[in-house]
């Protein structure tokens, strides 16, 4: 029997000012699925995130994100944004802020409870941060600050996790670590990741799609070919091939 998808975009396009956005998407994510979204800026790739948690609608065509209107399952969905922006100088703990992913599943002026205490501390200690747990996230790094964000979109207990770039303006071996935690989350975890680390991210998802304005998917073992990507970044890249469970790269020149 074949599974329903988790997220369905059919024909989905979207304009904003005047400009088309997305155009014509045809997508759909299943159970298990861990989707890497790549491409160039402003092609679309946070747009389509937004889509996807409601936040914006289409122009023509259909999304359903678990068989209804997007944004209709919020204790169901967990979002990572790009960039969190704050005063620093605000006096609040990574626990939390990640006891803030536990909102969803409130009722309006209701108190945190013991279990929701549980499934916040579980989330820190997921994200390797349980020595950290009561500092200050005005006083963390950006790596730091990014697991964080995961542990707070974790402690909503969802089925789909939505990260928008989460190793943007960190360094290397944090990037890695991140990823490290992607490749524990995929085993209970739905995962649709924008990204722009081409050449590490193949190690660890199941299909890539390259979107800038339309969208190609590639799926597990296939290697985009050259004139492809060229066409979608505008400038010469050649794939790479890696032996791995999700073989593919991309070398930039």
């Amino acid at each position: 029997m074949k599974k329903e998808p988790i997220i369905e975009c059919d024909r989905l396009s979207l304009s904003l000012g005047g400009v088309k956005v997305l155009d014509s998407l045809t997508l759909s994510v299943y159970d298990g699925d861990f989707l890497a979204i790549i491409g160039p800026n402003g092609g679309g790739k946070t747009t389509l995130l937004r889509v996807i948690l409601g936040l914006e609608k289409c122009s023509t065509g259909s999304v359903r994100v678990f068989g209804g209107a997007p944004g209709g399952f919020p204790g169901r969905v967990g979002y990572v944004p790009q960039r969190l922006f704050f005063d620093r100088d605000f006096p609040i703990s990574i626990r939390e802020l990640v006891l803030m992913g536990r909102l969803s599943n409130k009722k309006l002026f209701q108190h945190y409870n013991k279990r929701d205490r549980q499934i916040a501390d579980e989330a820190i200690c997921t994200a390797g941060l349980e020595k950290l747990s009561e500092r200050r996230i005005g006083d963390l790094s950006g790596g730091e600050l990014q697991r964080a964000l995961i542990a707070r979109a974790l402690a909503g207990d969802p089925e789909l996790l939505l990260l928008d770039e989460p190793t943007a303006s960190i360094d290397p071996q944090m990037k890695t670590t991140i990823y490290d935690l992607m490749e524990h989350l995929k085993e209970k975890l739905t995962i649709v990741l924008v990204t722009h680390d081409t050449g590490t991210i193949s190690r660890y998802v199941t299909r890539i799609a390259f979107l800038n304005v339309t969208l190609e998917l590639y799926e597990s073992g296939v290697s985009p070919k050259s004139e492809s990507l060229s066409s979608l970044y505008h400038y010469p890249v050649n794939p790479v091939v890696h032996h791995s469970p999700v073989s593919r790269t991309i070398d930039h020149p």
